[in-house]
Protein backbone atom coordinates (compact mmCIF):
# COMPACT_ATOMS: atom_id res chain seq x y z
CA UNK A 1 0.00 0.00 0.00
CA UNK A 2 1.33 3.45 -0.92
CA UNK A 3 -0.15 6.39 0.91
CA UNK A 4 0.30 9.93 -0.38
CA UNK A 5 1.16 12.32 2.43
CA UNK A 6 1.52 15.68 0.77
CA UNK A 7 3.05 17.37 -2.21
CA UNK A 8 6.65 16.56 -1.19
CA UNK A 9 6.51 12.76 -1.10
CA UNK A 10 5.01 9.53 0.15
CA UNK A 11 5.57 6.83 2.73
CA UNK A 12 5.09 3.17 1.96
CA UNK A 13 3.39 1.00 4.55
CA UNK A 14 3.98 -2.72 4.72
CA UNK A 15 7.05 -2.60 2.45
CA UNK A 16 9.70 -3.61 5.01
CA UNK A 17 11.12 -0.12 5.59
CA UNK A 18 10.07 1.56 8.83
CA UNK A 19 8.11 4.77 8.50
CA UNK A 20 10.58 6.82 10.53
CA UNK A 21 13.42 5.78 8.22
CA UNK A 22 11.41 6.81 5.19
CA UNK A 23 10.67 10.19 6.79
CA UNK A 24 14.34 10.58 7.71
CA UNK A 25 15.33 9.94 4.08
CA UNK A 26 12.67 12.30 2.73
CA UNK A 27 13.58 15.19 5.03
CA UNK A 28 17.32 14.61 4.53
CA UNK A 29 16.83 14.76 0.75
CA UNK A 30 14.79 17.95 1.06
CA UNK A 31 17.47 19.61 3.18
CA UNK A 32 20.13 18.56 0.67
CA UNK A 33 17.96 20.04 -2.05
CA UNK A 34 17.72 23.39 -0.29
CA UNK A 35 14.15 23.19 1.01
CA UNK A 36 15.45 24.65 4.29
CA UNK A 37 18.57 26.78 4.59
CA UNK A 38 21.22 26.22 7.27
CA UNK A 39 19.92 27.65 10.53
CA UNK A 40 16.30 27.59 9.35
CA UNK A 41 13.65 26.05 11.58
CA UNK A 42 11.75 22.97 10.41
CA UNK A 43 7.96 22.65 10.73
CA UNK A 44 6.73 21.52 14.13
CA UNK A 45 6.32 17.86 15.04
CA UNK A 46 2.57 18.33 14.78
CA UNK A 47 2.84 19.77 11.27
CA UNK A 48 5.15 16.98 10.13
CA UNK A 49 2.93 14.28 11.65
CA UNK A 50 -0.04 15.71 9.75
CA UNK A 51 1.98 15.89 6.54
CA UNK A 52 3.17 12.29 6.75
CA UNK A 53 0.02 10.99 8.46
CA UNK A 54 1.97 9.35 11.28
CA UNK A 55 2.08 9.85 15.03
CA UNK A 56 4.47 12.30 16.65
CA UNK A 57 6.59 9.51 18.13
CA UNK A 58 7.47 8.41 14.58
CA UNK A 59 8.41 11.97 13.63
CA UNK A 60 10.45 12.33 16.81
CA UNK A 61 12.42 9.18 16.04
CA UNK A 62 13.26 10.41 12.55
CA UNK A 63 14.35 13.78 13.95
CA UNK A 64 16.53 12.11 16.58
CA UNK A 65 18.30 10.07 13.90
CA UNK A 66 19.04 13.23 11.93
CA UNK A 67 20.29 14.99 15.05
CA UNK A 68 22.66 12.10 15.76
CA UNK A 69 24.10 12.46 12.26
CA UNK A 70 24.63 16.18 12.79
CA UNK A 71 22.09 17.22 10.16
CA UNK A 72 19.67 18.86 12.60
CA UNK A 73 19.85 20.42 16.04
CA UNK A 74 17.05 20.72 18.60
CA UNK A 75 16.76 23.75 20.86
CA UNK A 76 14.44 23.21 23.80
CA UNK A 77 11.53 25.60 23.68
CA UNK A 78 12.45 26.89 20.20
CA UNK A 79 12.21 23.98 17.78
CA UNK A 80 14.30 21.95 15.35
CA UNK A 81 16.81 23.67 13.07
CA UNK A 82 18.98 22.70 10.12
CA UNK A 83 22.56 22.51 11.34
CA UNK A 84 24.84 25.24 10.06
CA UNK A 85 28.09 24.45 8.31
CA UNK A 86 31.18 23.63 10.33
CA UNK A 87 33.23 26.64 11.44
CA UNK A 88 36.92 26.72 10.51
CA UNK A 89 38.52 27.89 13.76
CA UNK A 90 42.09 29.02 13.16
CA UNK A 91 44.65 28.44 15.93
CA UNK A 92 47.93 30.27 15.53
CA UNK A 93 50.15 32.92 17.09
CA UNK A 94 47.27 35.36 17.47
CA UNK A 95 44.13 33.35 18.14
CA UNK A 96 41.15 35.66 18.56
CA UNK A 97 37.62 34.33 18.99
CA UNK A 98 35.74 37.28 17.49
CA UNK A 99 37.98 37.42 14.41
CA UNK A 100 37.60 33.69 13.88
CA UNK A 101 33.83 33.85 13.96
CA UNK A 102 33.69 36.98 11.78
CA UNK A 103 35.87 35.19 9.23
CA UNK A 104 33.12 32.56 9.02
CA UNK A 105 30.51 35.30 8.53
CA UNK A 106 28.78 34.67 11.83
CA UNK A 107 28.00 36.95 14.75
CA UNK A 108 30.18 36.22 17.79
CA UNK A 109 29.02 36.40 21.40
CA UNK A 110 30.57 35.42 24.72
CA UNK A 111 28.76 35.16 28.06
CA UNK A 112 30.48 35.02 31.44
CA UNK A 113 28.90 32.14 33.39
CA UNK A 114 30.92 32.15 36.61
CA UNK A 115 34.05 33.78 38.00
CA UNK A 116 36.06 33.91 41.18
CA UNK A 117 39.45 33.48 42.81
CA UNK A 118 40.52 29.86 43.32
CA UNK A 119 43.66 27.94 44.19
CA UNK A 120 45.09 26.82 40.86
CA UNK A 121 45.40 23.14 39.94
CA UNK A 122 49.10 22.18 40.04
CA UNK A 123 49.39 22.07 36.24
CA UNK A 124 47.83 25.53 35.94
CA UNK A 125 50.13 27.01 38.60
CA UNK A 126 53.12 25.63 36.73
CA UNK A 127 51.98 27.04 33.38
CA UNK A 128 51.10 30.44 34.87
CA UNK A 129 54.38 30.42 36.84
CA UNK A 130 52.66 31.30 40.10
CA UNK A 131 52.99 29.68 43.56
CA UNK A 132 50.65 26.72 44.08
CA UNK A 133 49.04 28.42 47.11
CA UNK A 134 48.52 31.77 45.37
CA UNK A 135 44.91 32.34 44.27
CA UNK A 136 44.25 32.91 40.56
CA UNK A 137 41.22 34.28 38.76
CA UNK A 138 39.01 31.64 37.15
CA UNK A 139 36.49 32.51 34.41
CA UNK A 140 33.90 30.15 32.95
CA UNK A 141 32.56 31.44 29.61
CA UNK A 142 30.18 30.22 26.94
CA UNK A 143 30.85 31.37 23.37
CA UNK A 144 28.47 31.23 20.43
CA UNK A 145 28.40 31.90 16.71
CA UNK A 146 25.21 33.09 15.09
CA UNK A 147 23.34 32.35 18.30
CA UNK A 148 24.52 28.73 18.48
CA UNK A 149 26.84 27.65 21.33
CA UNK A 150 30.17 26.39 20.01
CA UNK A 151 32.54 26.38 22.98
CA UNK A 152 32.71 26.30 26.75
CA UNK A 153 35.91 27.58 28.32
CA UNK A 154 37.51 27.54 31.77
CA UNK A 155 40.41 29.99 31.91
CA UNK A 156 42.83 31.08 34.63
CA UNK A 157 44.63 34.44 35.01
CA UNK A 158 47.04 35.90 37.58
CA UNK A 159 44.55 37.54 39.97
CA UNK A 160 46.87 40.28 41.18
CA UNK A 161 47.68 41.36 37.64
CA UNK A 162 44.09 41.46 36.35
CA UNK A 163 41.85 42.23 39.36
CA UNK A 164 39.00 43.74 37.30
CA UNK A 165 39.06 41.24 34.45
CA UNK A 166 35.85 39.37 35.32
CA UNK A 167 33.75 42.54 35.45
CA UNK A 168 35.23 43.75 32.17
CA UNK A 169 34.57 40.44 30.39
CA UNK A 170 30.98 40.53 31.64
CA UNK A 171 30.66 44.11 30.35
CA UNK A 172 32.34 43.72 26.95
CA UNK A 173 31.87 40.03 26.13
CA UNK A 174 35.46 40.09 24.86
CA UNK A 175 38.60 38.72 26.49
CA UNK A 176 40.85 40.87 24.26
CA UNK A 177 39.00 44.10 25.03
CA UNK A 178 38.92 43.30 28.73
CA UNK A 179 42.66 42.63 28.82
CA UNK A 180 43.33 45.86 26.92
CA UNK A 181 41.35 47.80 29.52
CA UNK A 182 43.47 46.08 32.17
CA UNK A 183 46.55 47.54 30.49
CA UNK A 184 47.62 44.59 28.35
CA UNK A 185 48.00 45.92 24.80
CA UNK A 186 48.67 42.59 23.11
CA UNK A 187 49.24 38.91 23.77
CA UNK A 188 50.06 35.82 21.73
CA UNK A 189 49.54 32.08 21.80
CA UNK A 190 52.51 30.22 23.27
CA UNK A 191 51.13 26.69 22.97
CA UNK A 192 47.98 24.73 22.16
CA UNK A 193 47.29 21.07 22.92
CA UNK A 194 44.33 19.42 21.22
CA UNK A 195 42.57 16.25 22.37
CA UNK A 196 39.05 14.81 22.21
CA UNK A 197 36.77 13.13 24.72
CA UNK A 198 33.09 12.51 25.36
CA UNK A 199 31.06 15.43 26.68
CA UNK A 200 29.87 15.49 30.27
CA UNK A 201 26.17 15.93 30.90
CA UNK A 202 26.71 19.58 31.90
CA UNK A 203 28.85 20.31 28.83
CA UNK A 204 26.25 18.73 26.56
CA UNK A 205 23.53 20.83 28.19
CA UNK A 206 25.49 24.05 27.84
CA UNK A 207 26.52 23.32 24.24
CA UNK A 208 23.05 22.03 23.30
CA UNK A 209 24.40 18.80 21.88
CA UNK A 210 23.78 15.10 22.56
CA UNK A 211 25.80 13.69 25.46
CA UNK A 212 26.85 10.90 23.10
CA UNK A 213 28.76 13.34 20.89
CA UNK A 214 32.42 14.13 21.73
CA UNK A 215 33.96 17.54 22.31
CA UNK A 216 37.29 18.82 21.07
CA UNK A 217 39.41 19.95 24.00
CA UNK A 218 42.16 22.56 23.74
CA UNK A 219 44.65 23.51 26.44
CA UNK A 220 46.02 26.93 25.51
CA UNK A 221 48.66 29.16 27.07
CA UNK A 222 48.82 32.85 26.13
CA UNK A 223 51.74 35.15 26.95
CA UNK A 224 52.43 38.87 26.73
CA UNK A 225 55.09 40.47 24.55
CA UNK A 226 57.71 39.83 27.26
CA UNK A 227 56.85 36.14 27.39
CA UNK A 228 55.06 36.33 30.76
CA UNK A 229 52.07 33.96 31.04
CA UNK A 230 48.74 35.74 30.72
CA UNK A 231 46.30 32.83 30.83
CA UNK A 232 45.77 29.09 30.74
CA UNK A 233 42.48 28.09 29.11
CA UNK A 234 40.73 24.76 28.72
CA UNK A 235 38.11 25.02 25.97
CA UNK A 236 35.59 22.39 24.94
CA UNK A 237 34.37 22.81 21.36
CA UNK A 238 31.24 21.20 19.93
CA UNK A 239 32.88 18.76 17.53
CA UNK A 240 30.10 18.84 14.94
CA UNK A 241 30.19 22.64 14.68
CA UNK A 242 33.89 23.48 14.80
CA UNK A 243 36.91 22.32 12.83
CA UNK A 244 40.20 23.34 14.44
CA UNK A 245 42.76 24.52 11.88
CA UNK A 246 46.33 24.75 13.17
CA UNK A 247 48.20 27.57 11.43
CA UNK A 248 51.76 28.28 12.54
CA UNK A 249 52.50 30.69 9.68
CA UNK A 250 49.71 33.23 9.85
CA UNK A 251 49.82 36.24 12.16
CA UNK A 252 46.06 36.77 11.92
CA UNK A 253 44.66 33.54 13.32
Amino acid sequence: MVEAVGEAGTVERGQGVSLWRQIDRRLSAEIAGGAWAPGERLPTEQALSQRFQVNRHTIRRAIQAMVQRGLLRVEQGRGTFVQEGVIDYMIGRRTRFTENIARNRREAARVLLTSGEVLPPPAVAKLLKVPARQPVLMLETLSSAGGMPISLSTSYYPAARFPDLAALVAETGSITQALQRCGLADYARASTRVTARMATAEEARRLKQPVTRPVLLTEAVDVDTDGRPVSVAFTRFASDRVQLVLDSTSDAS
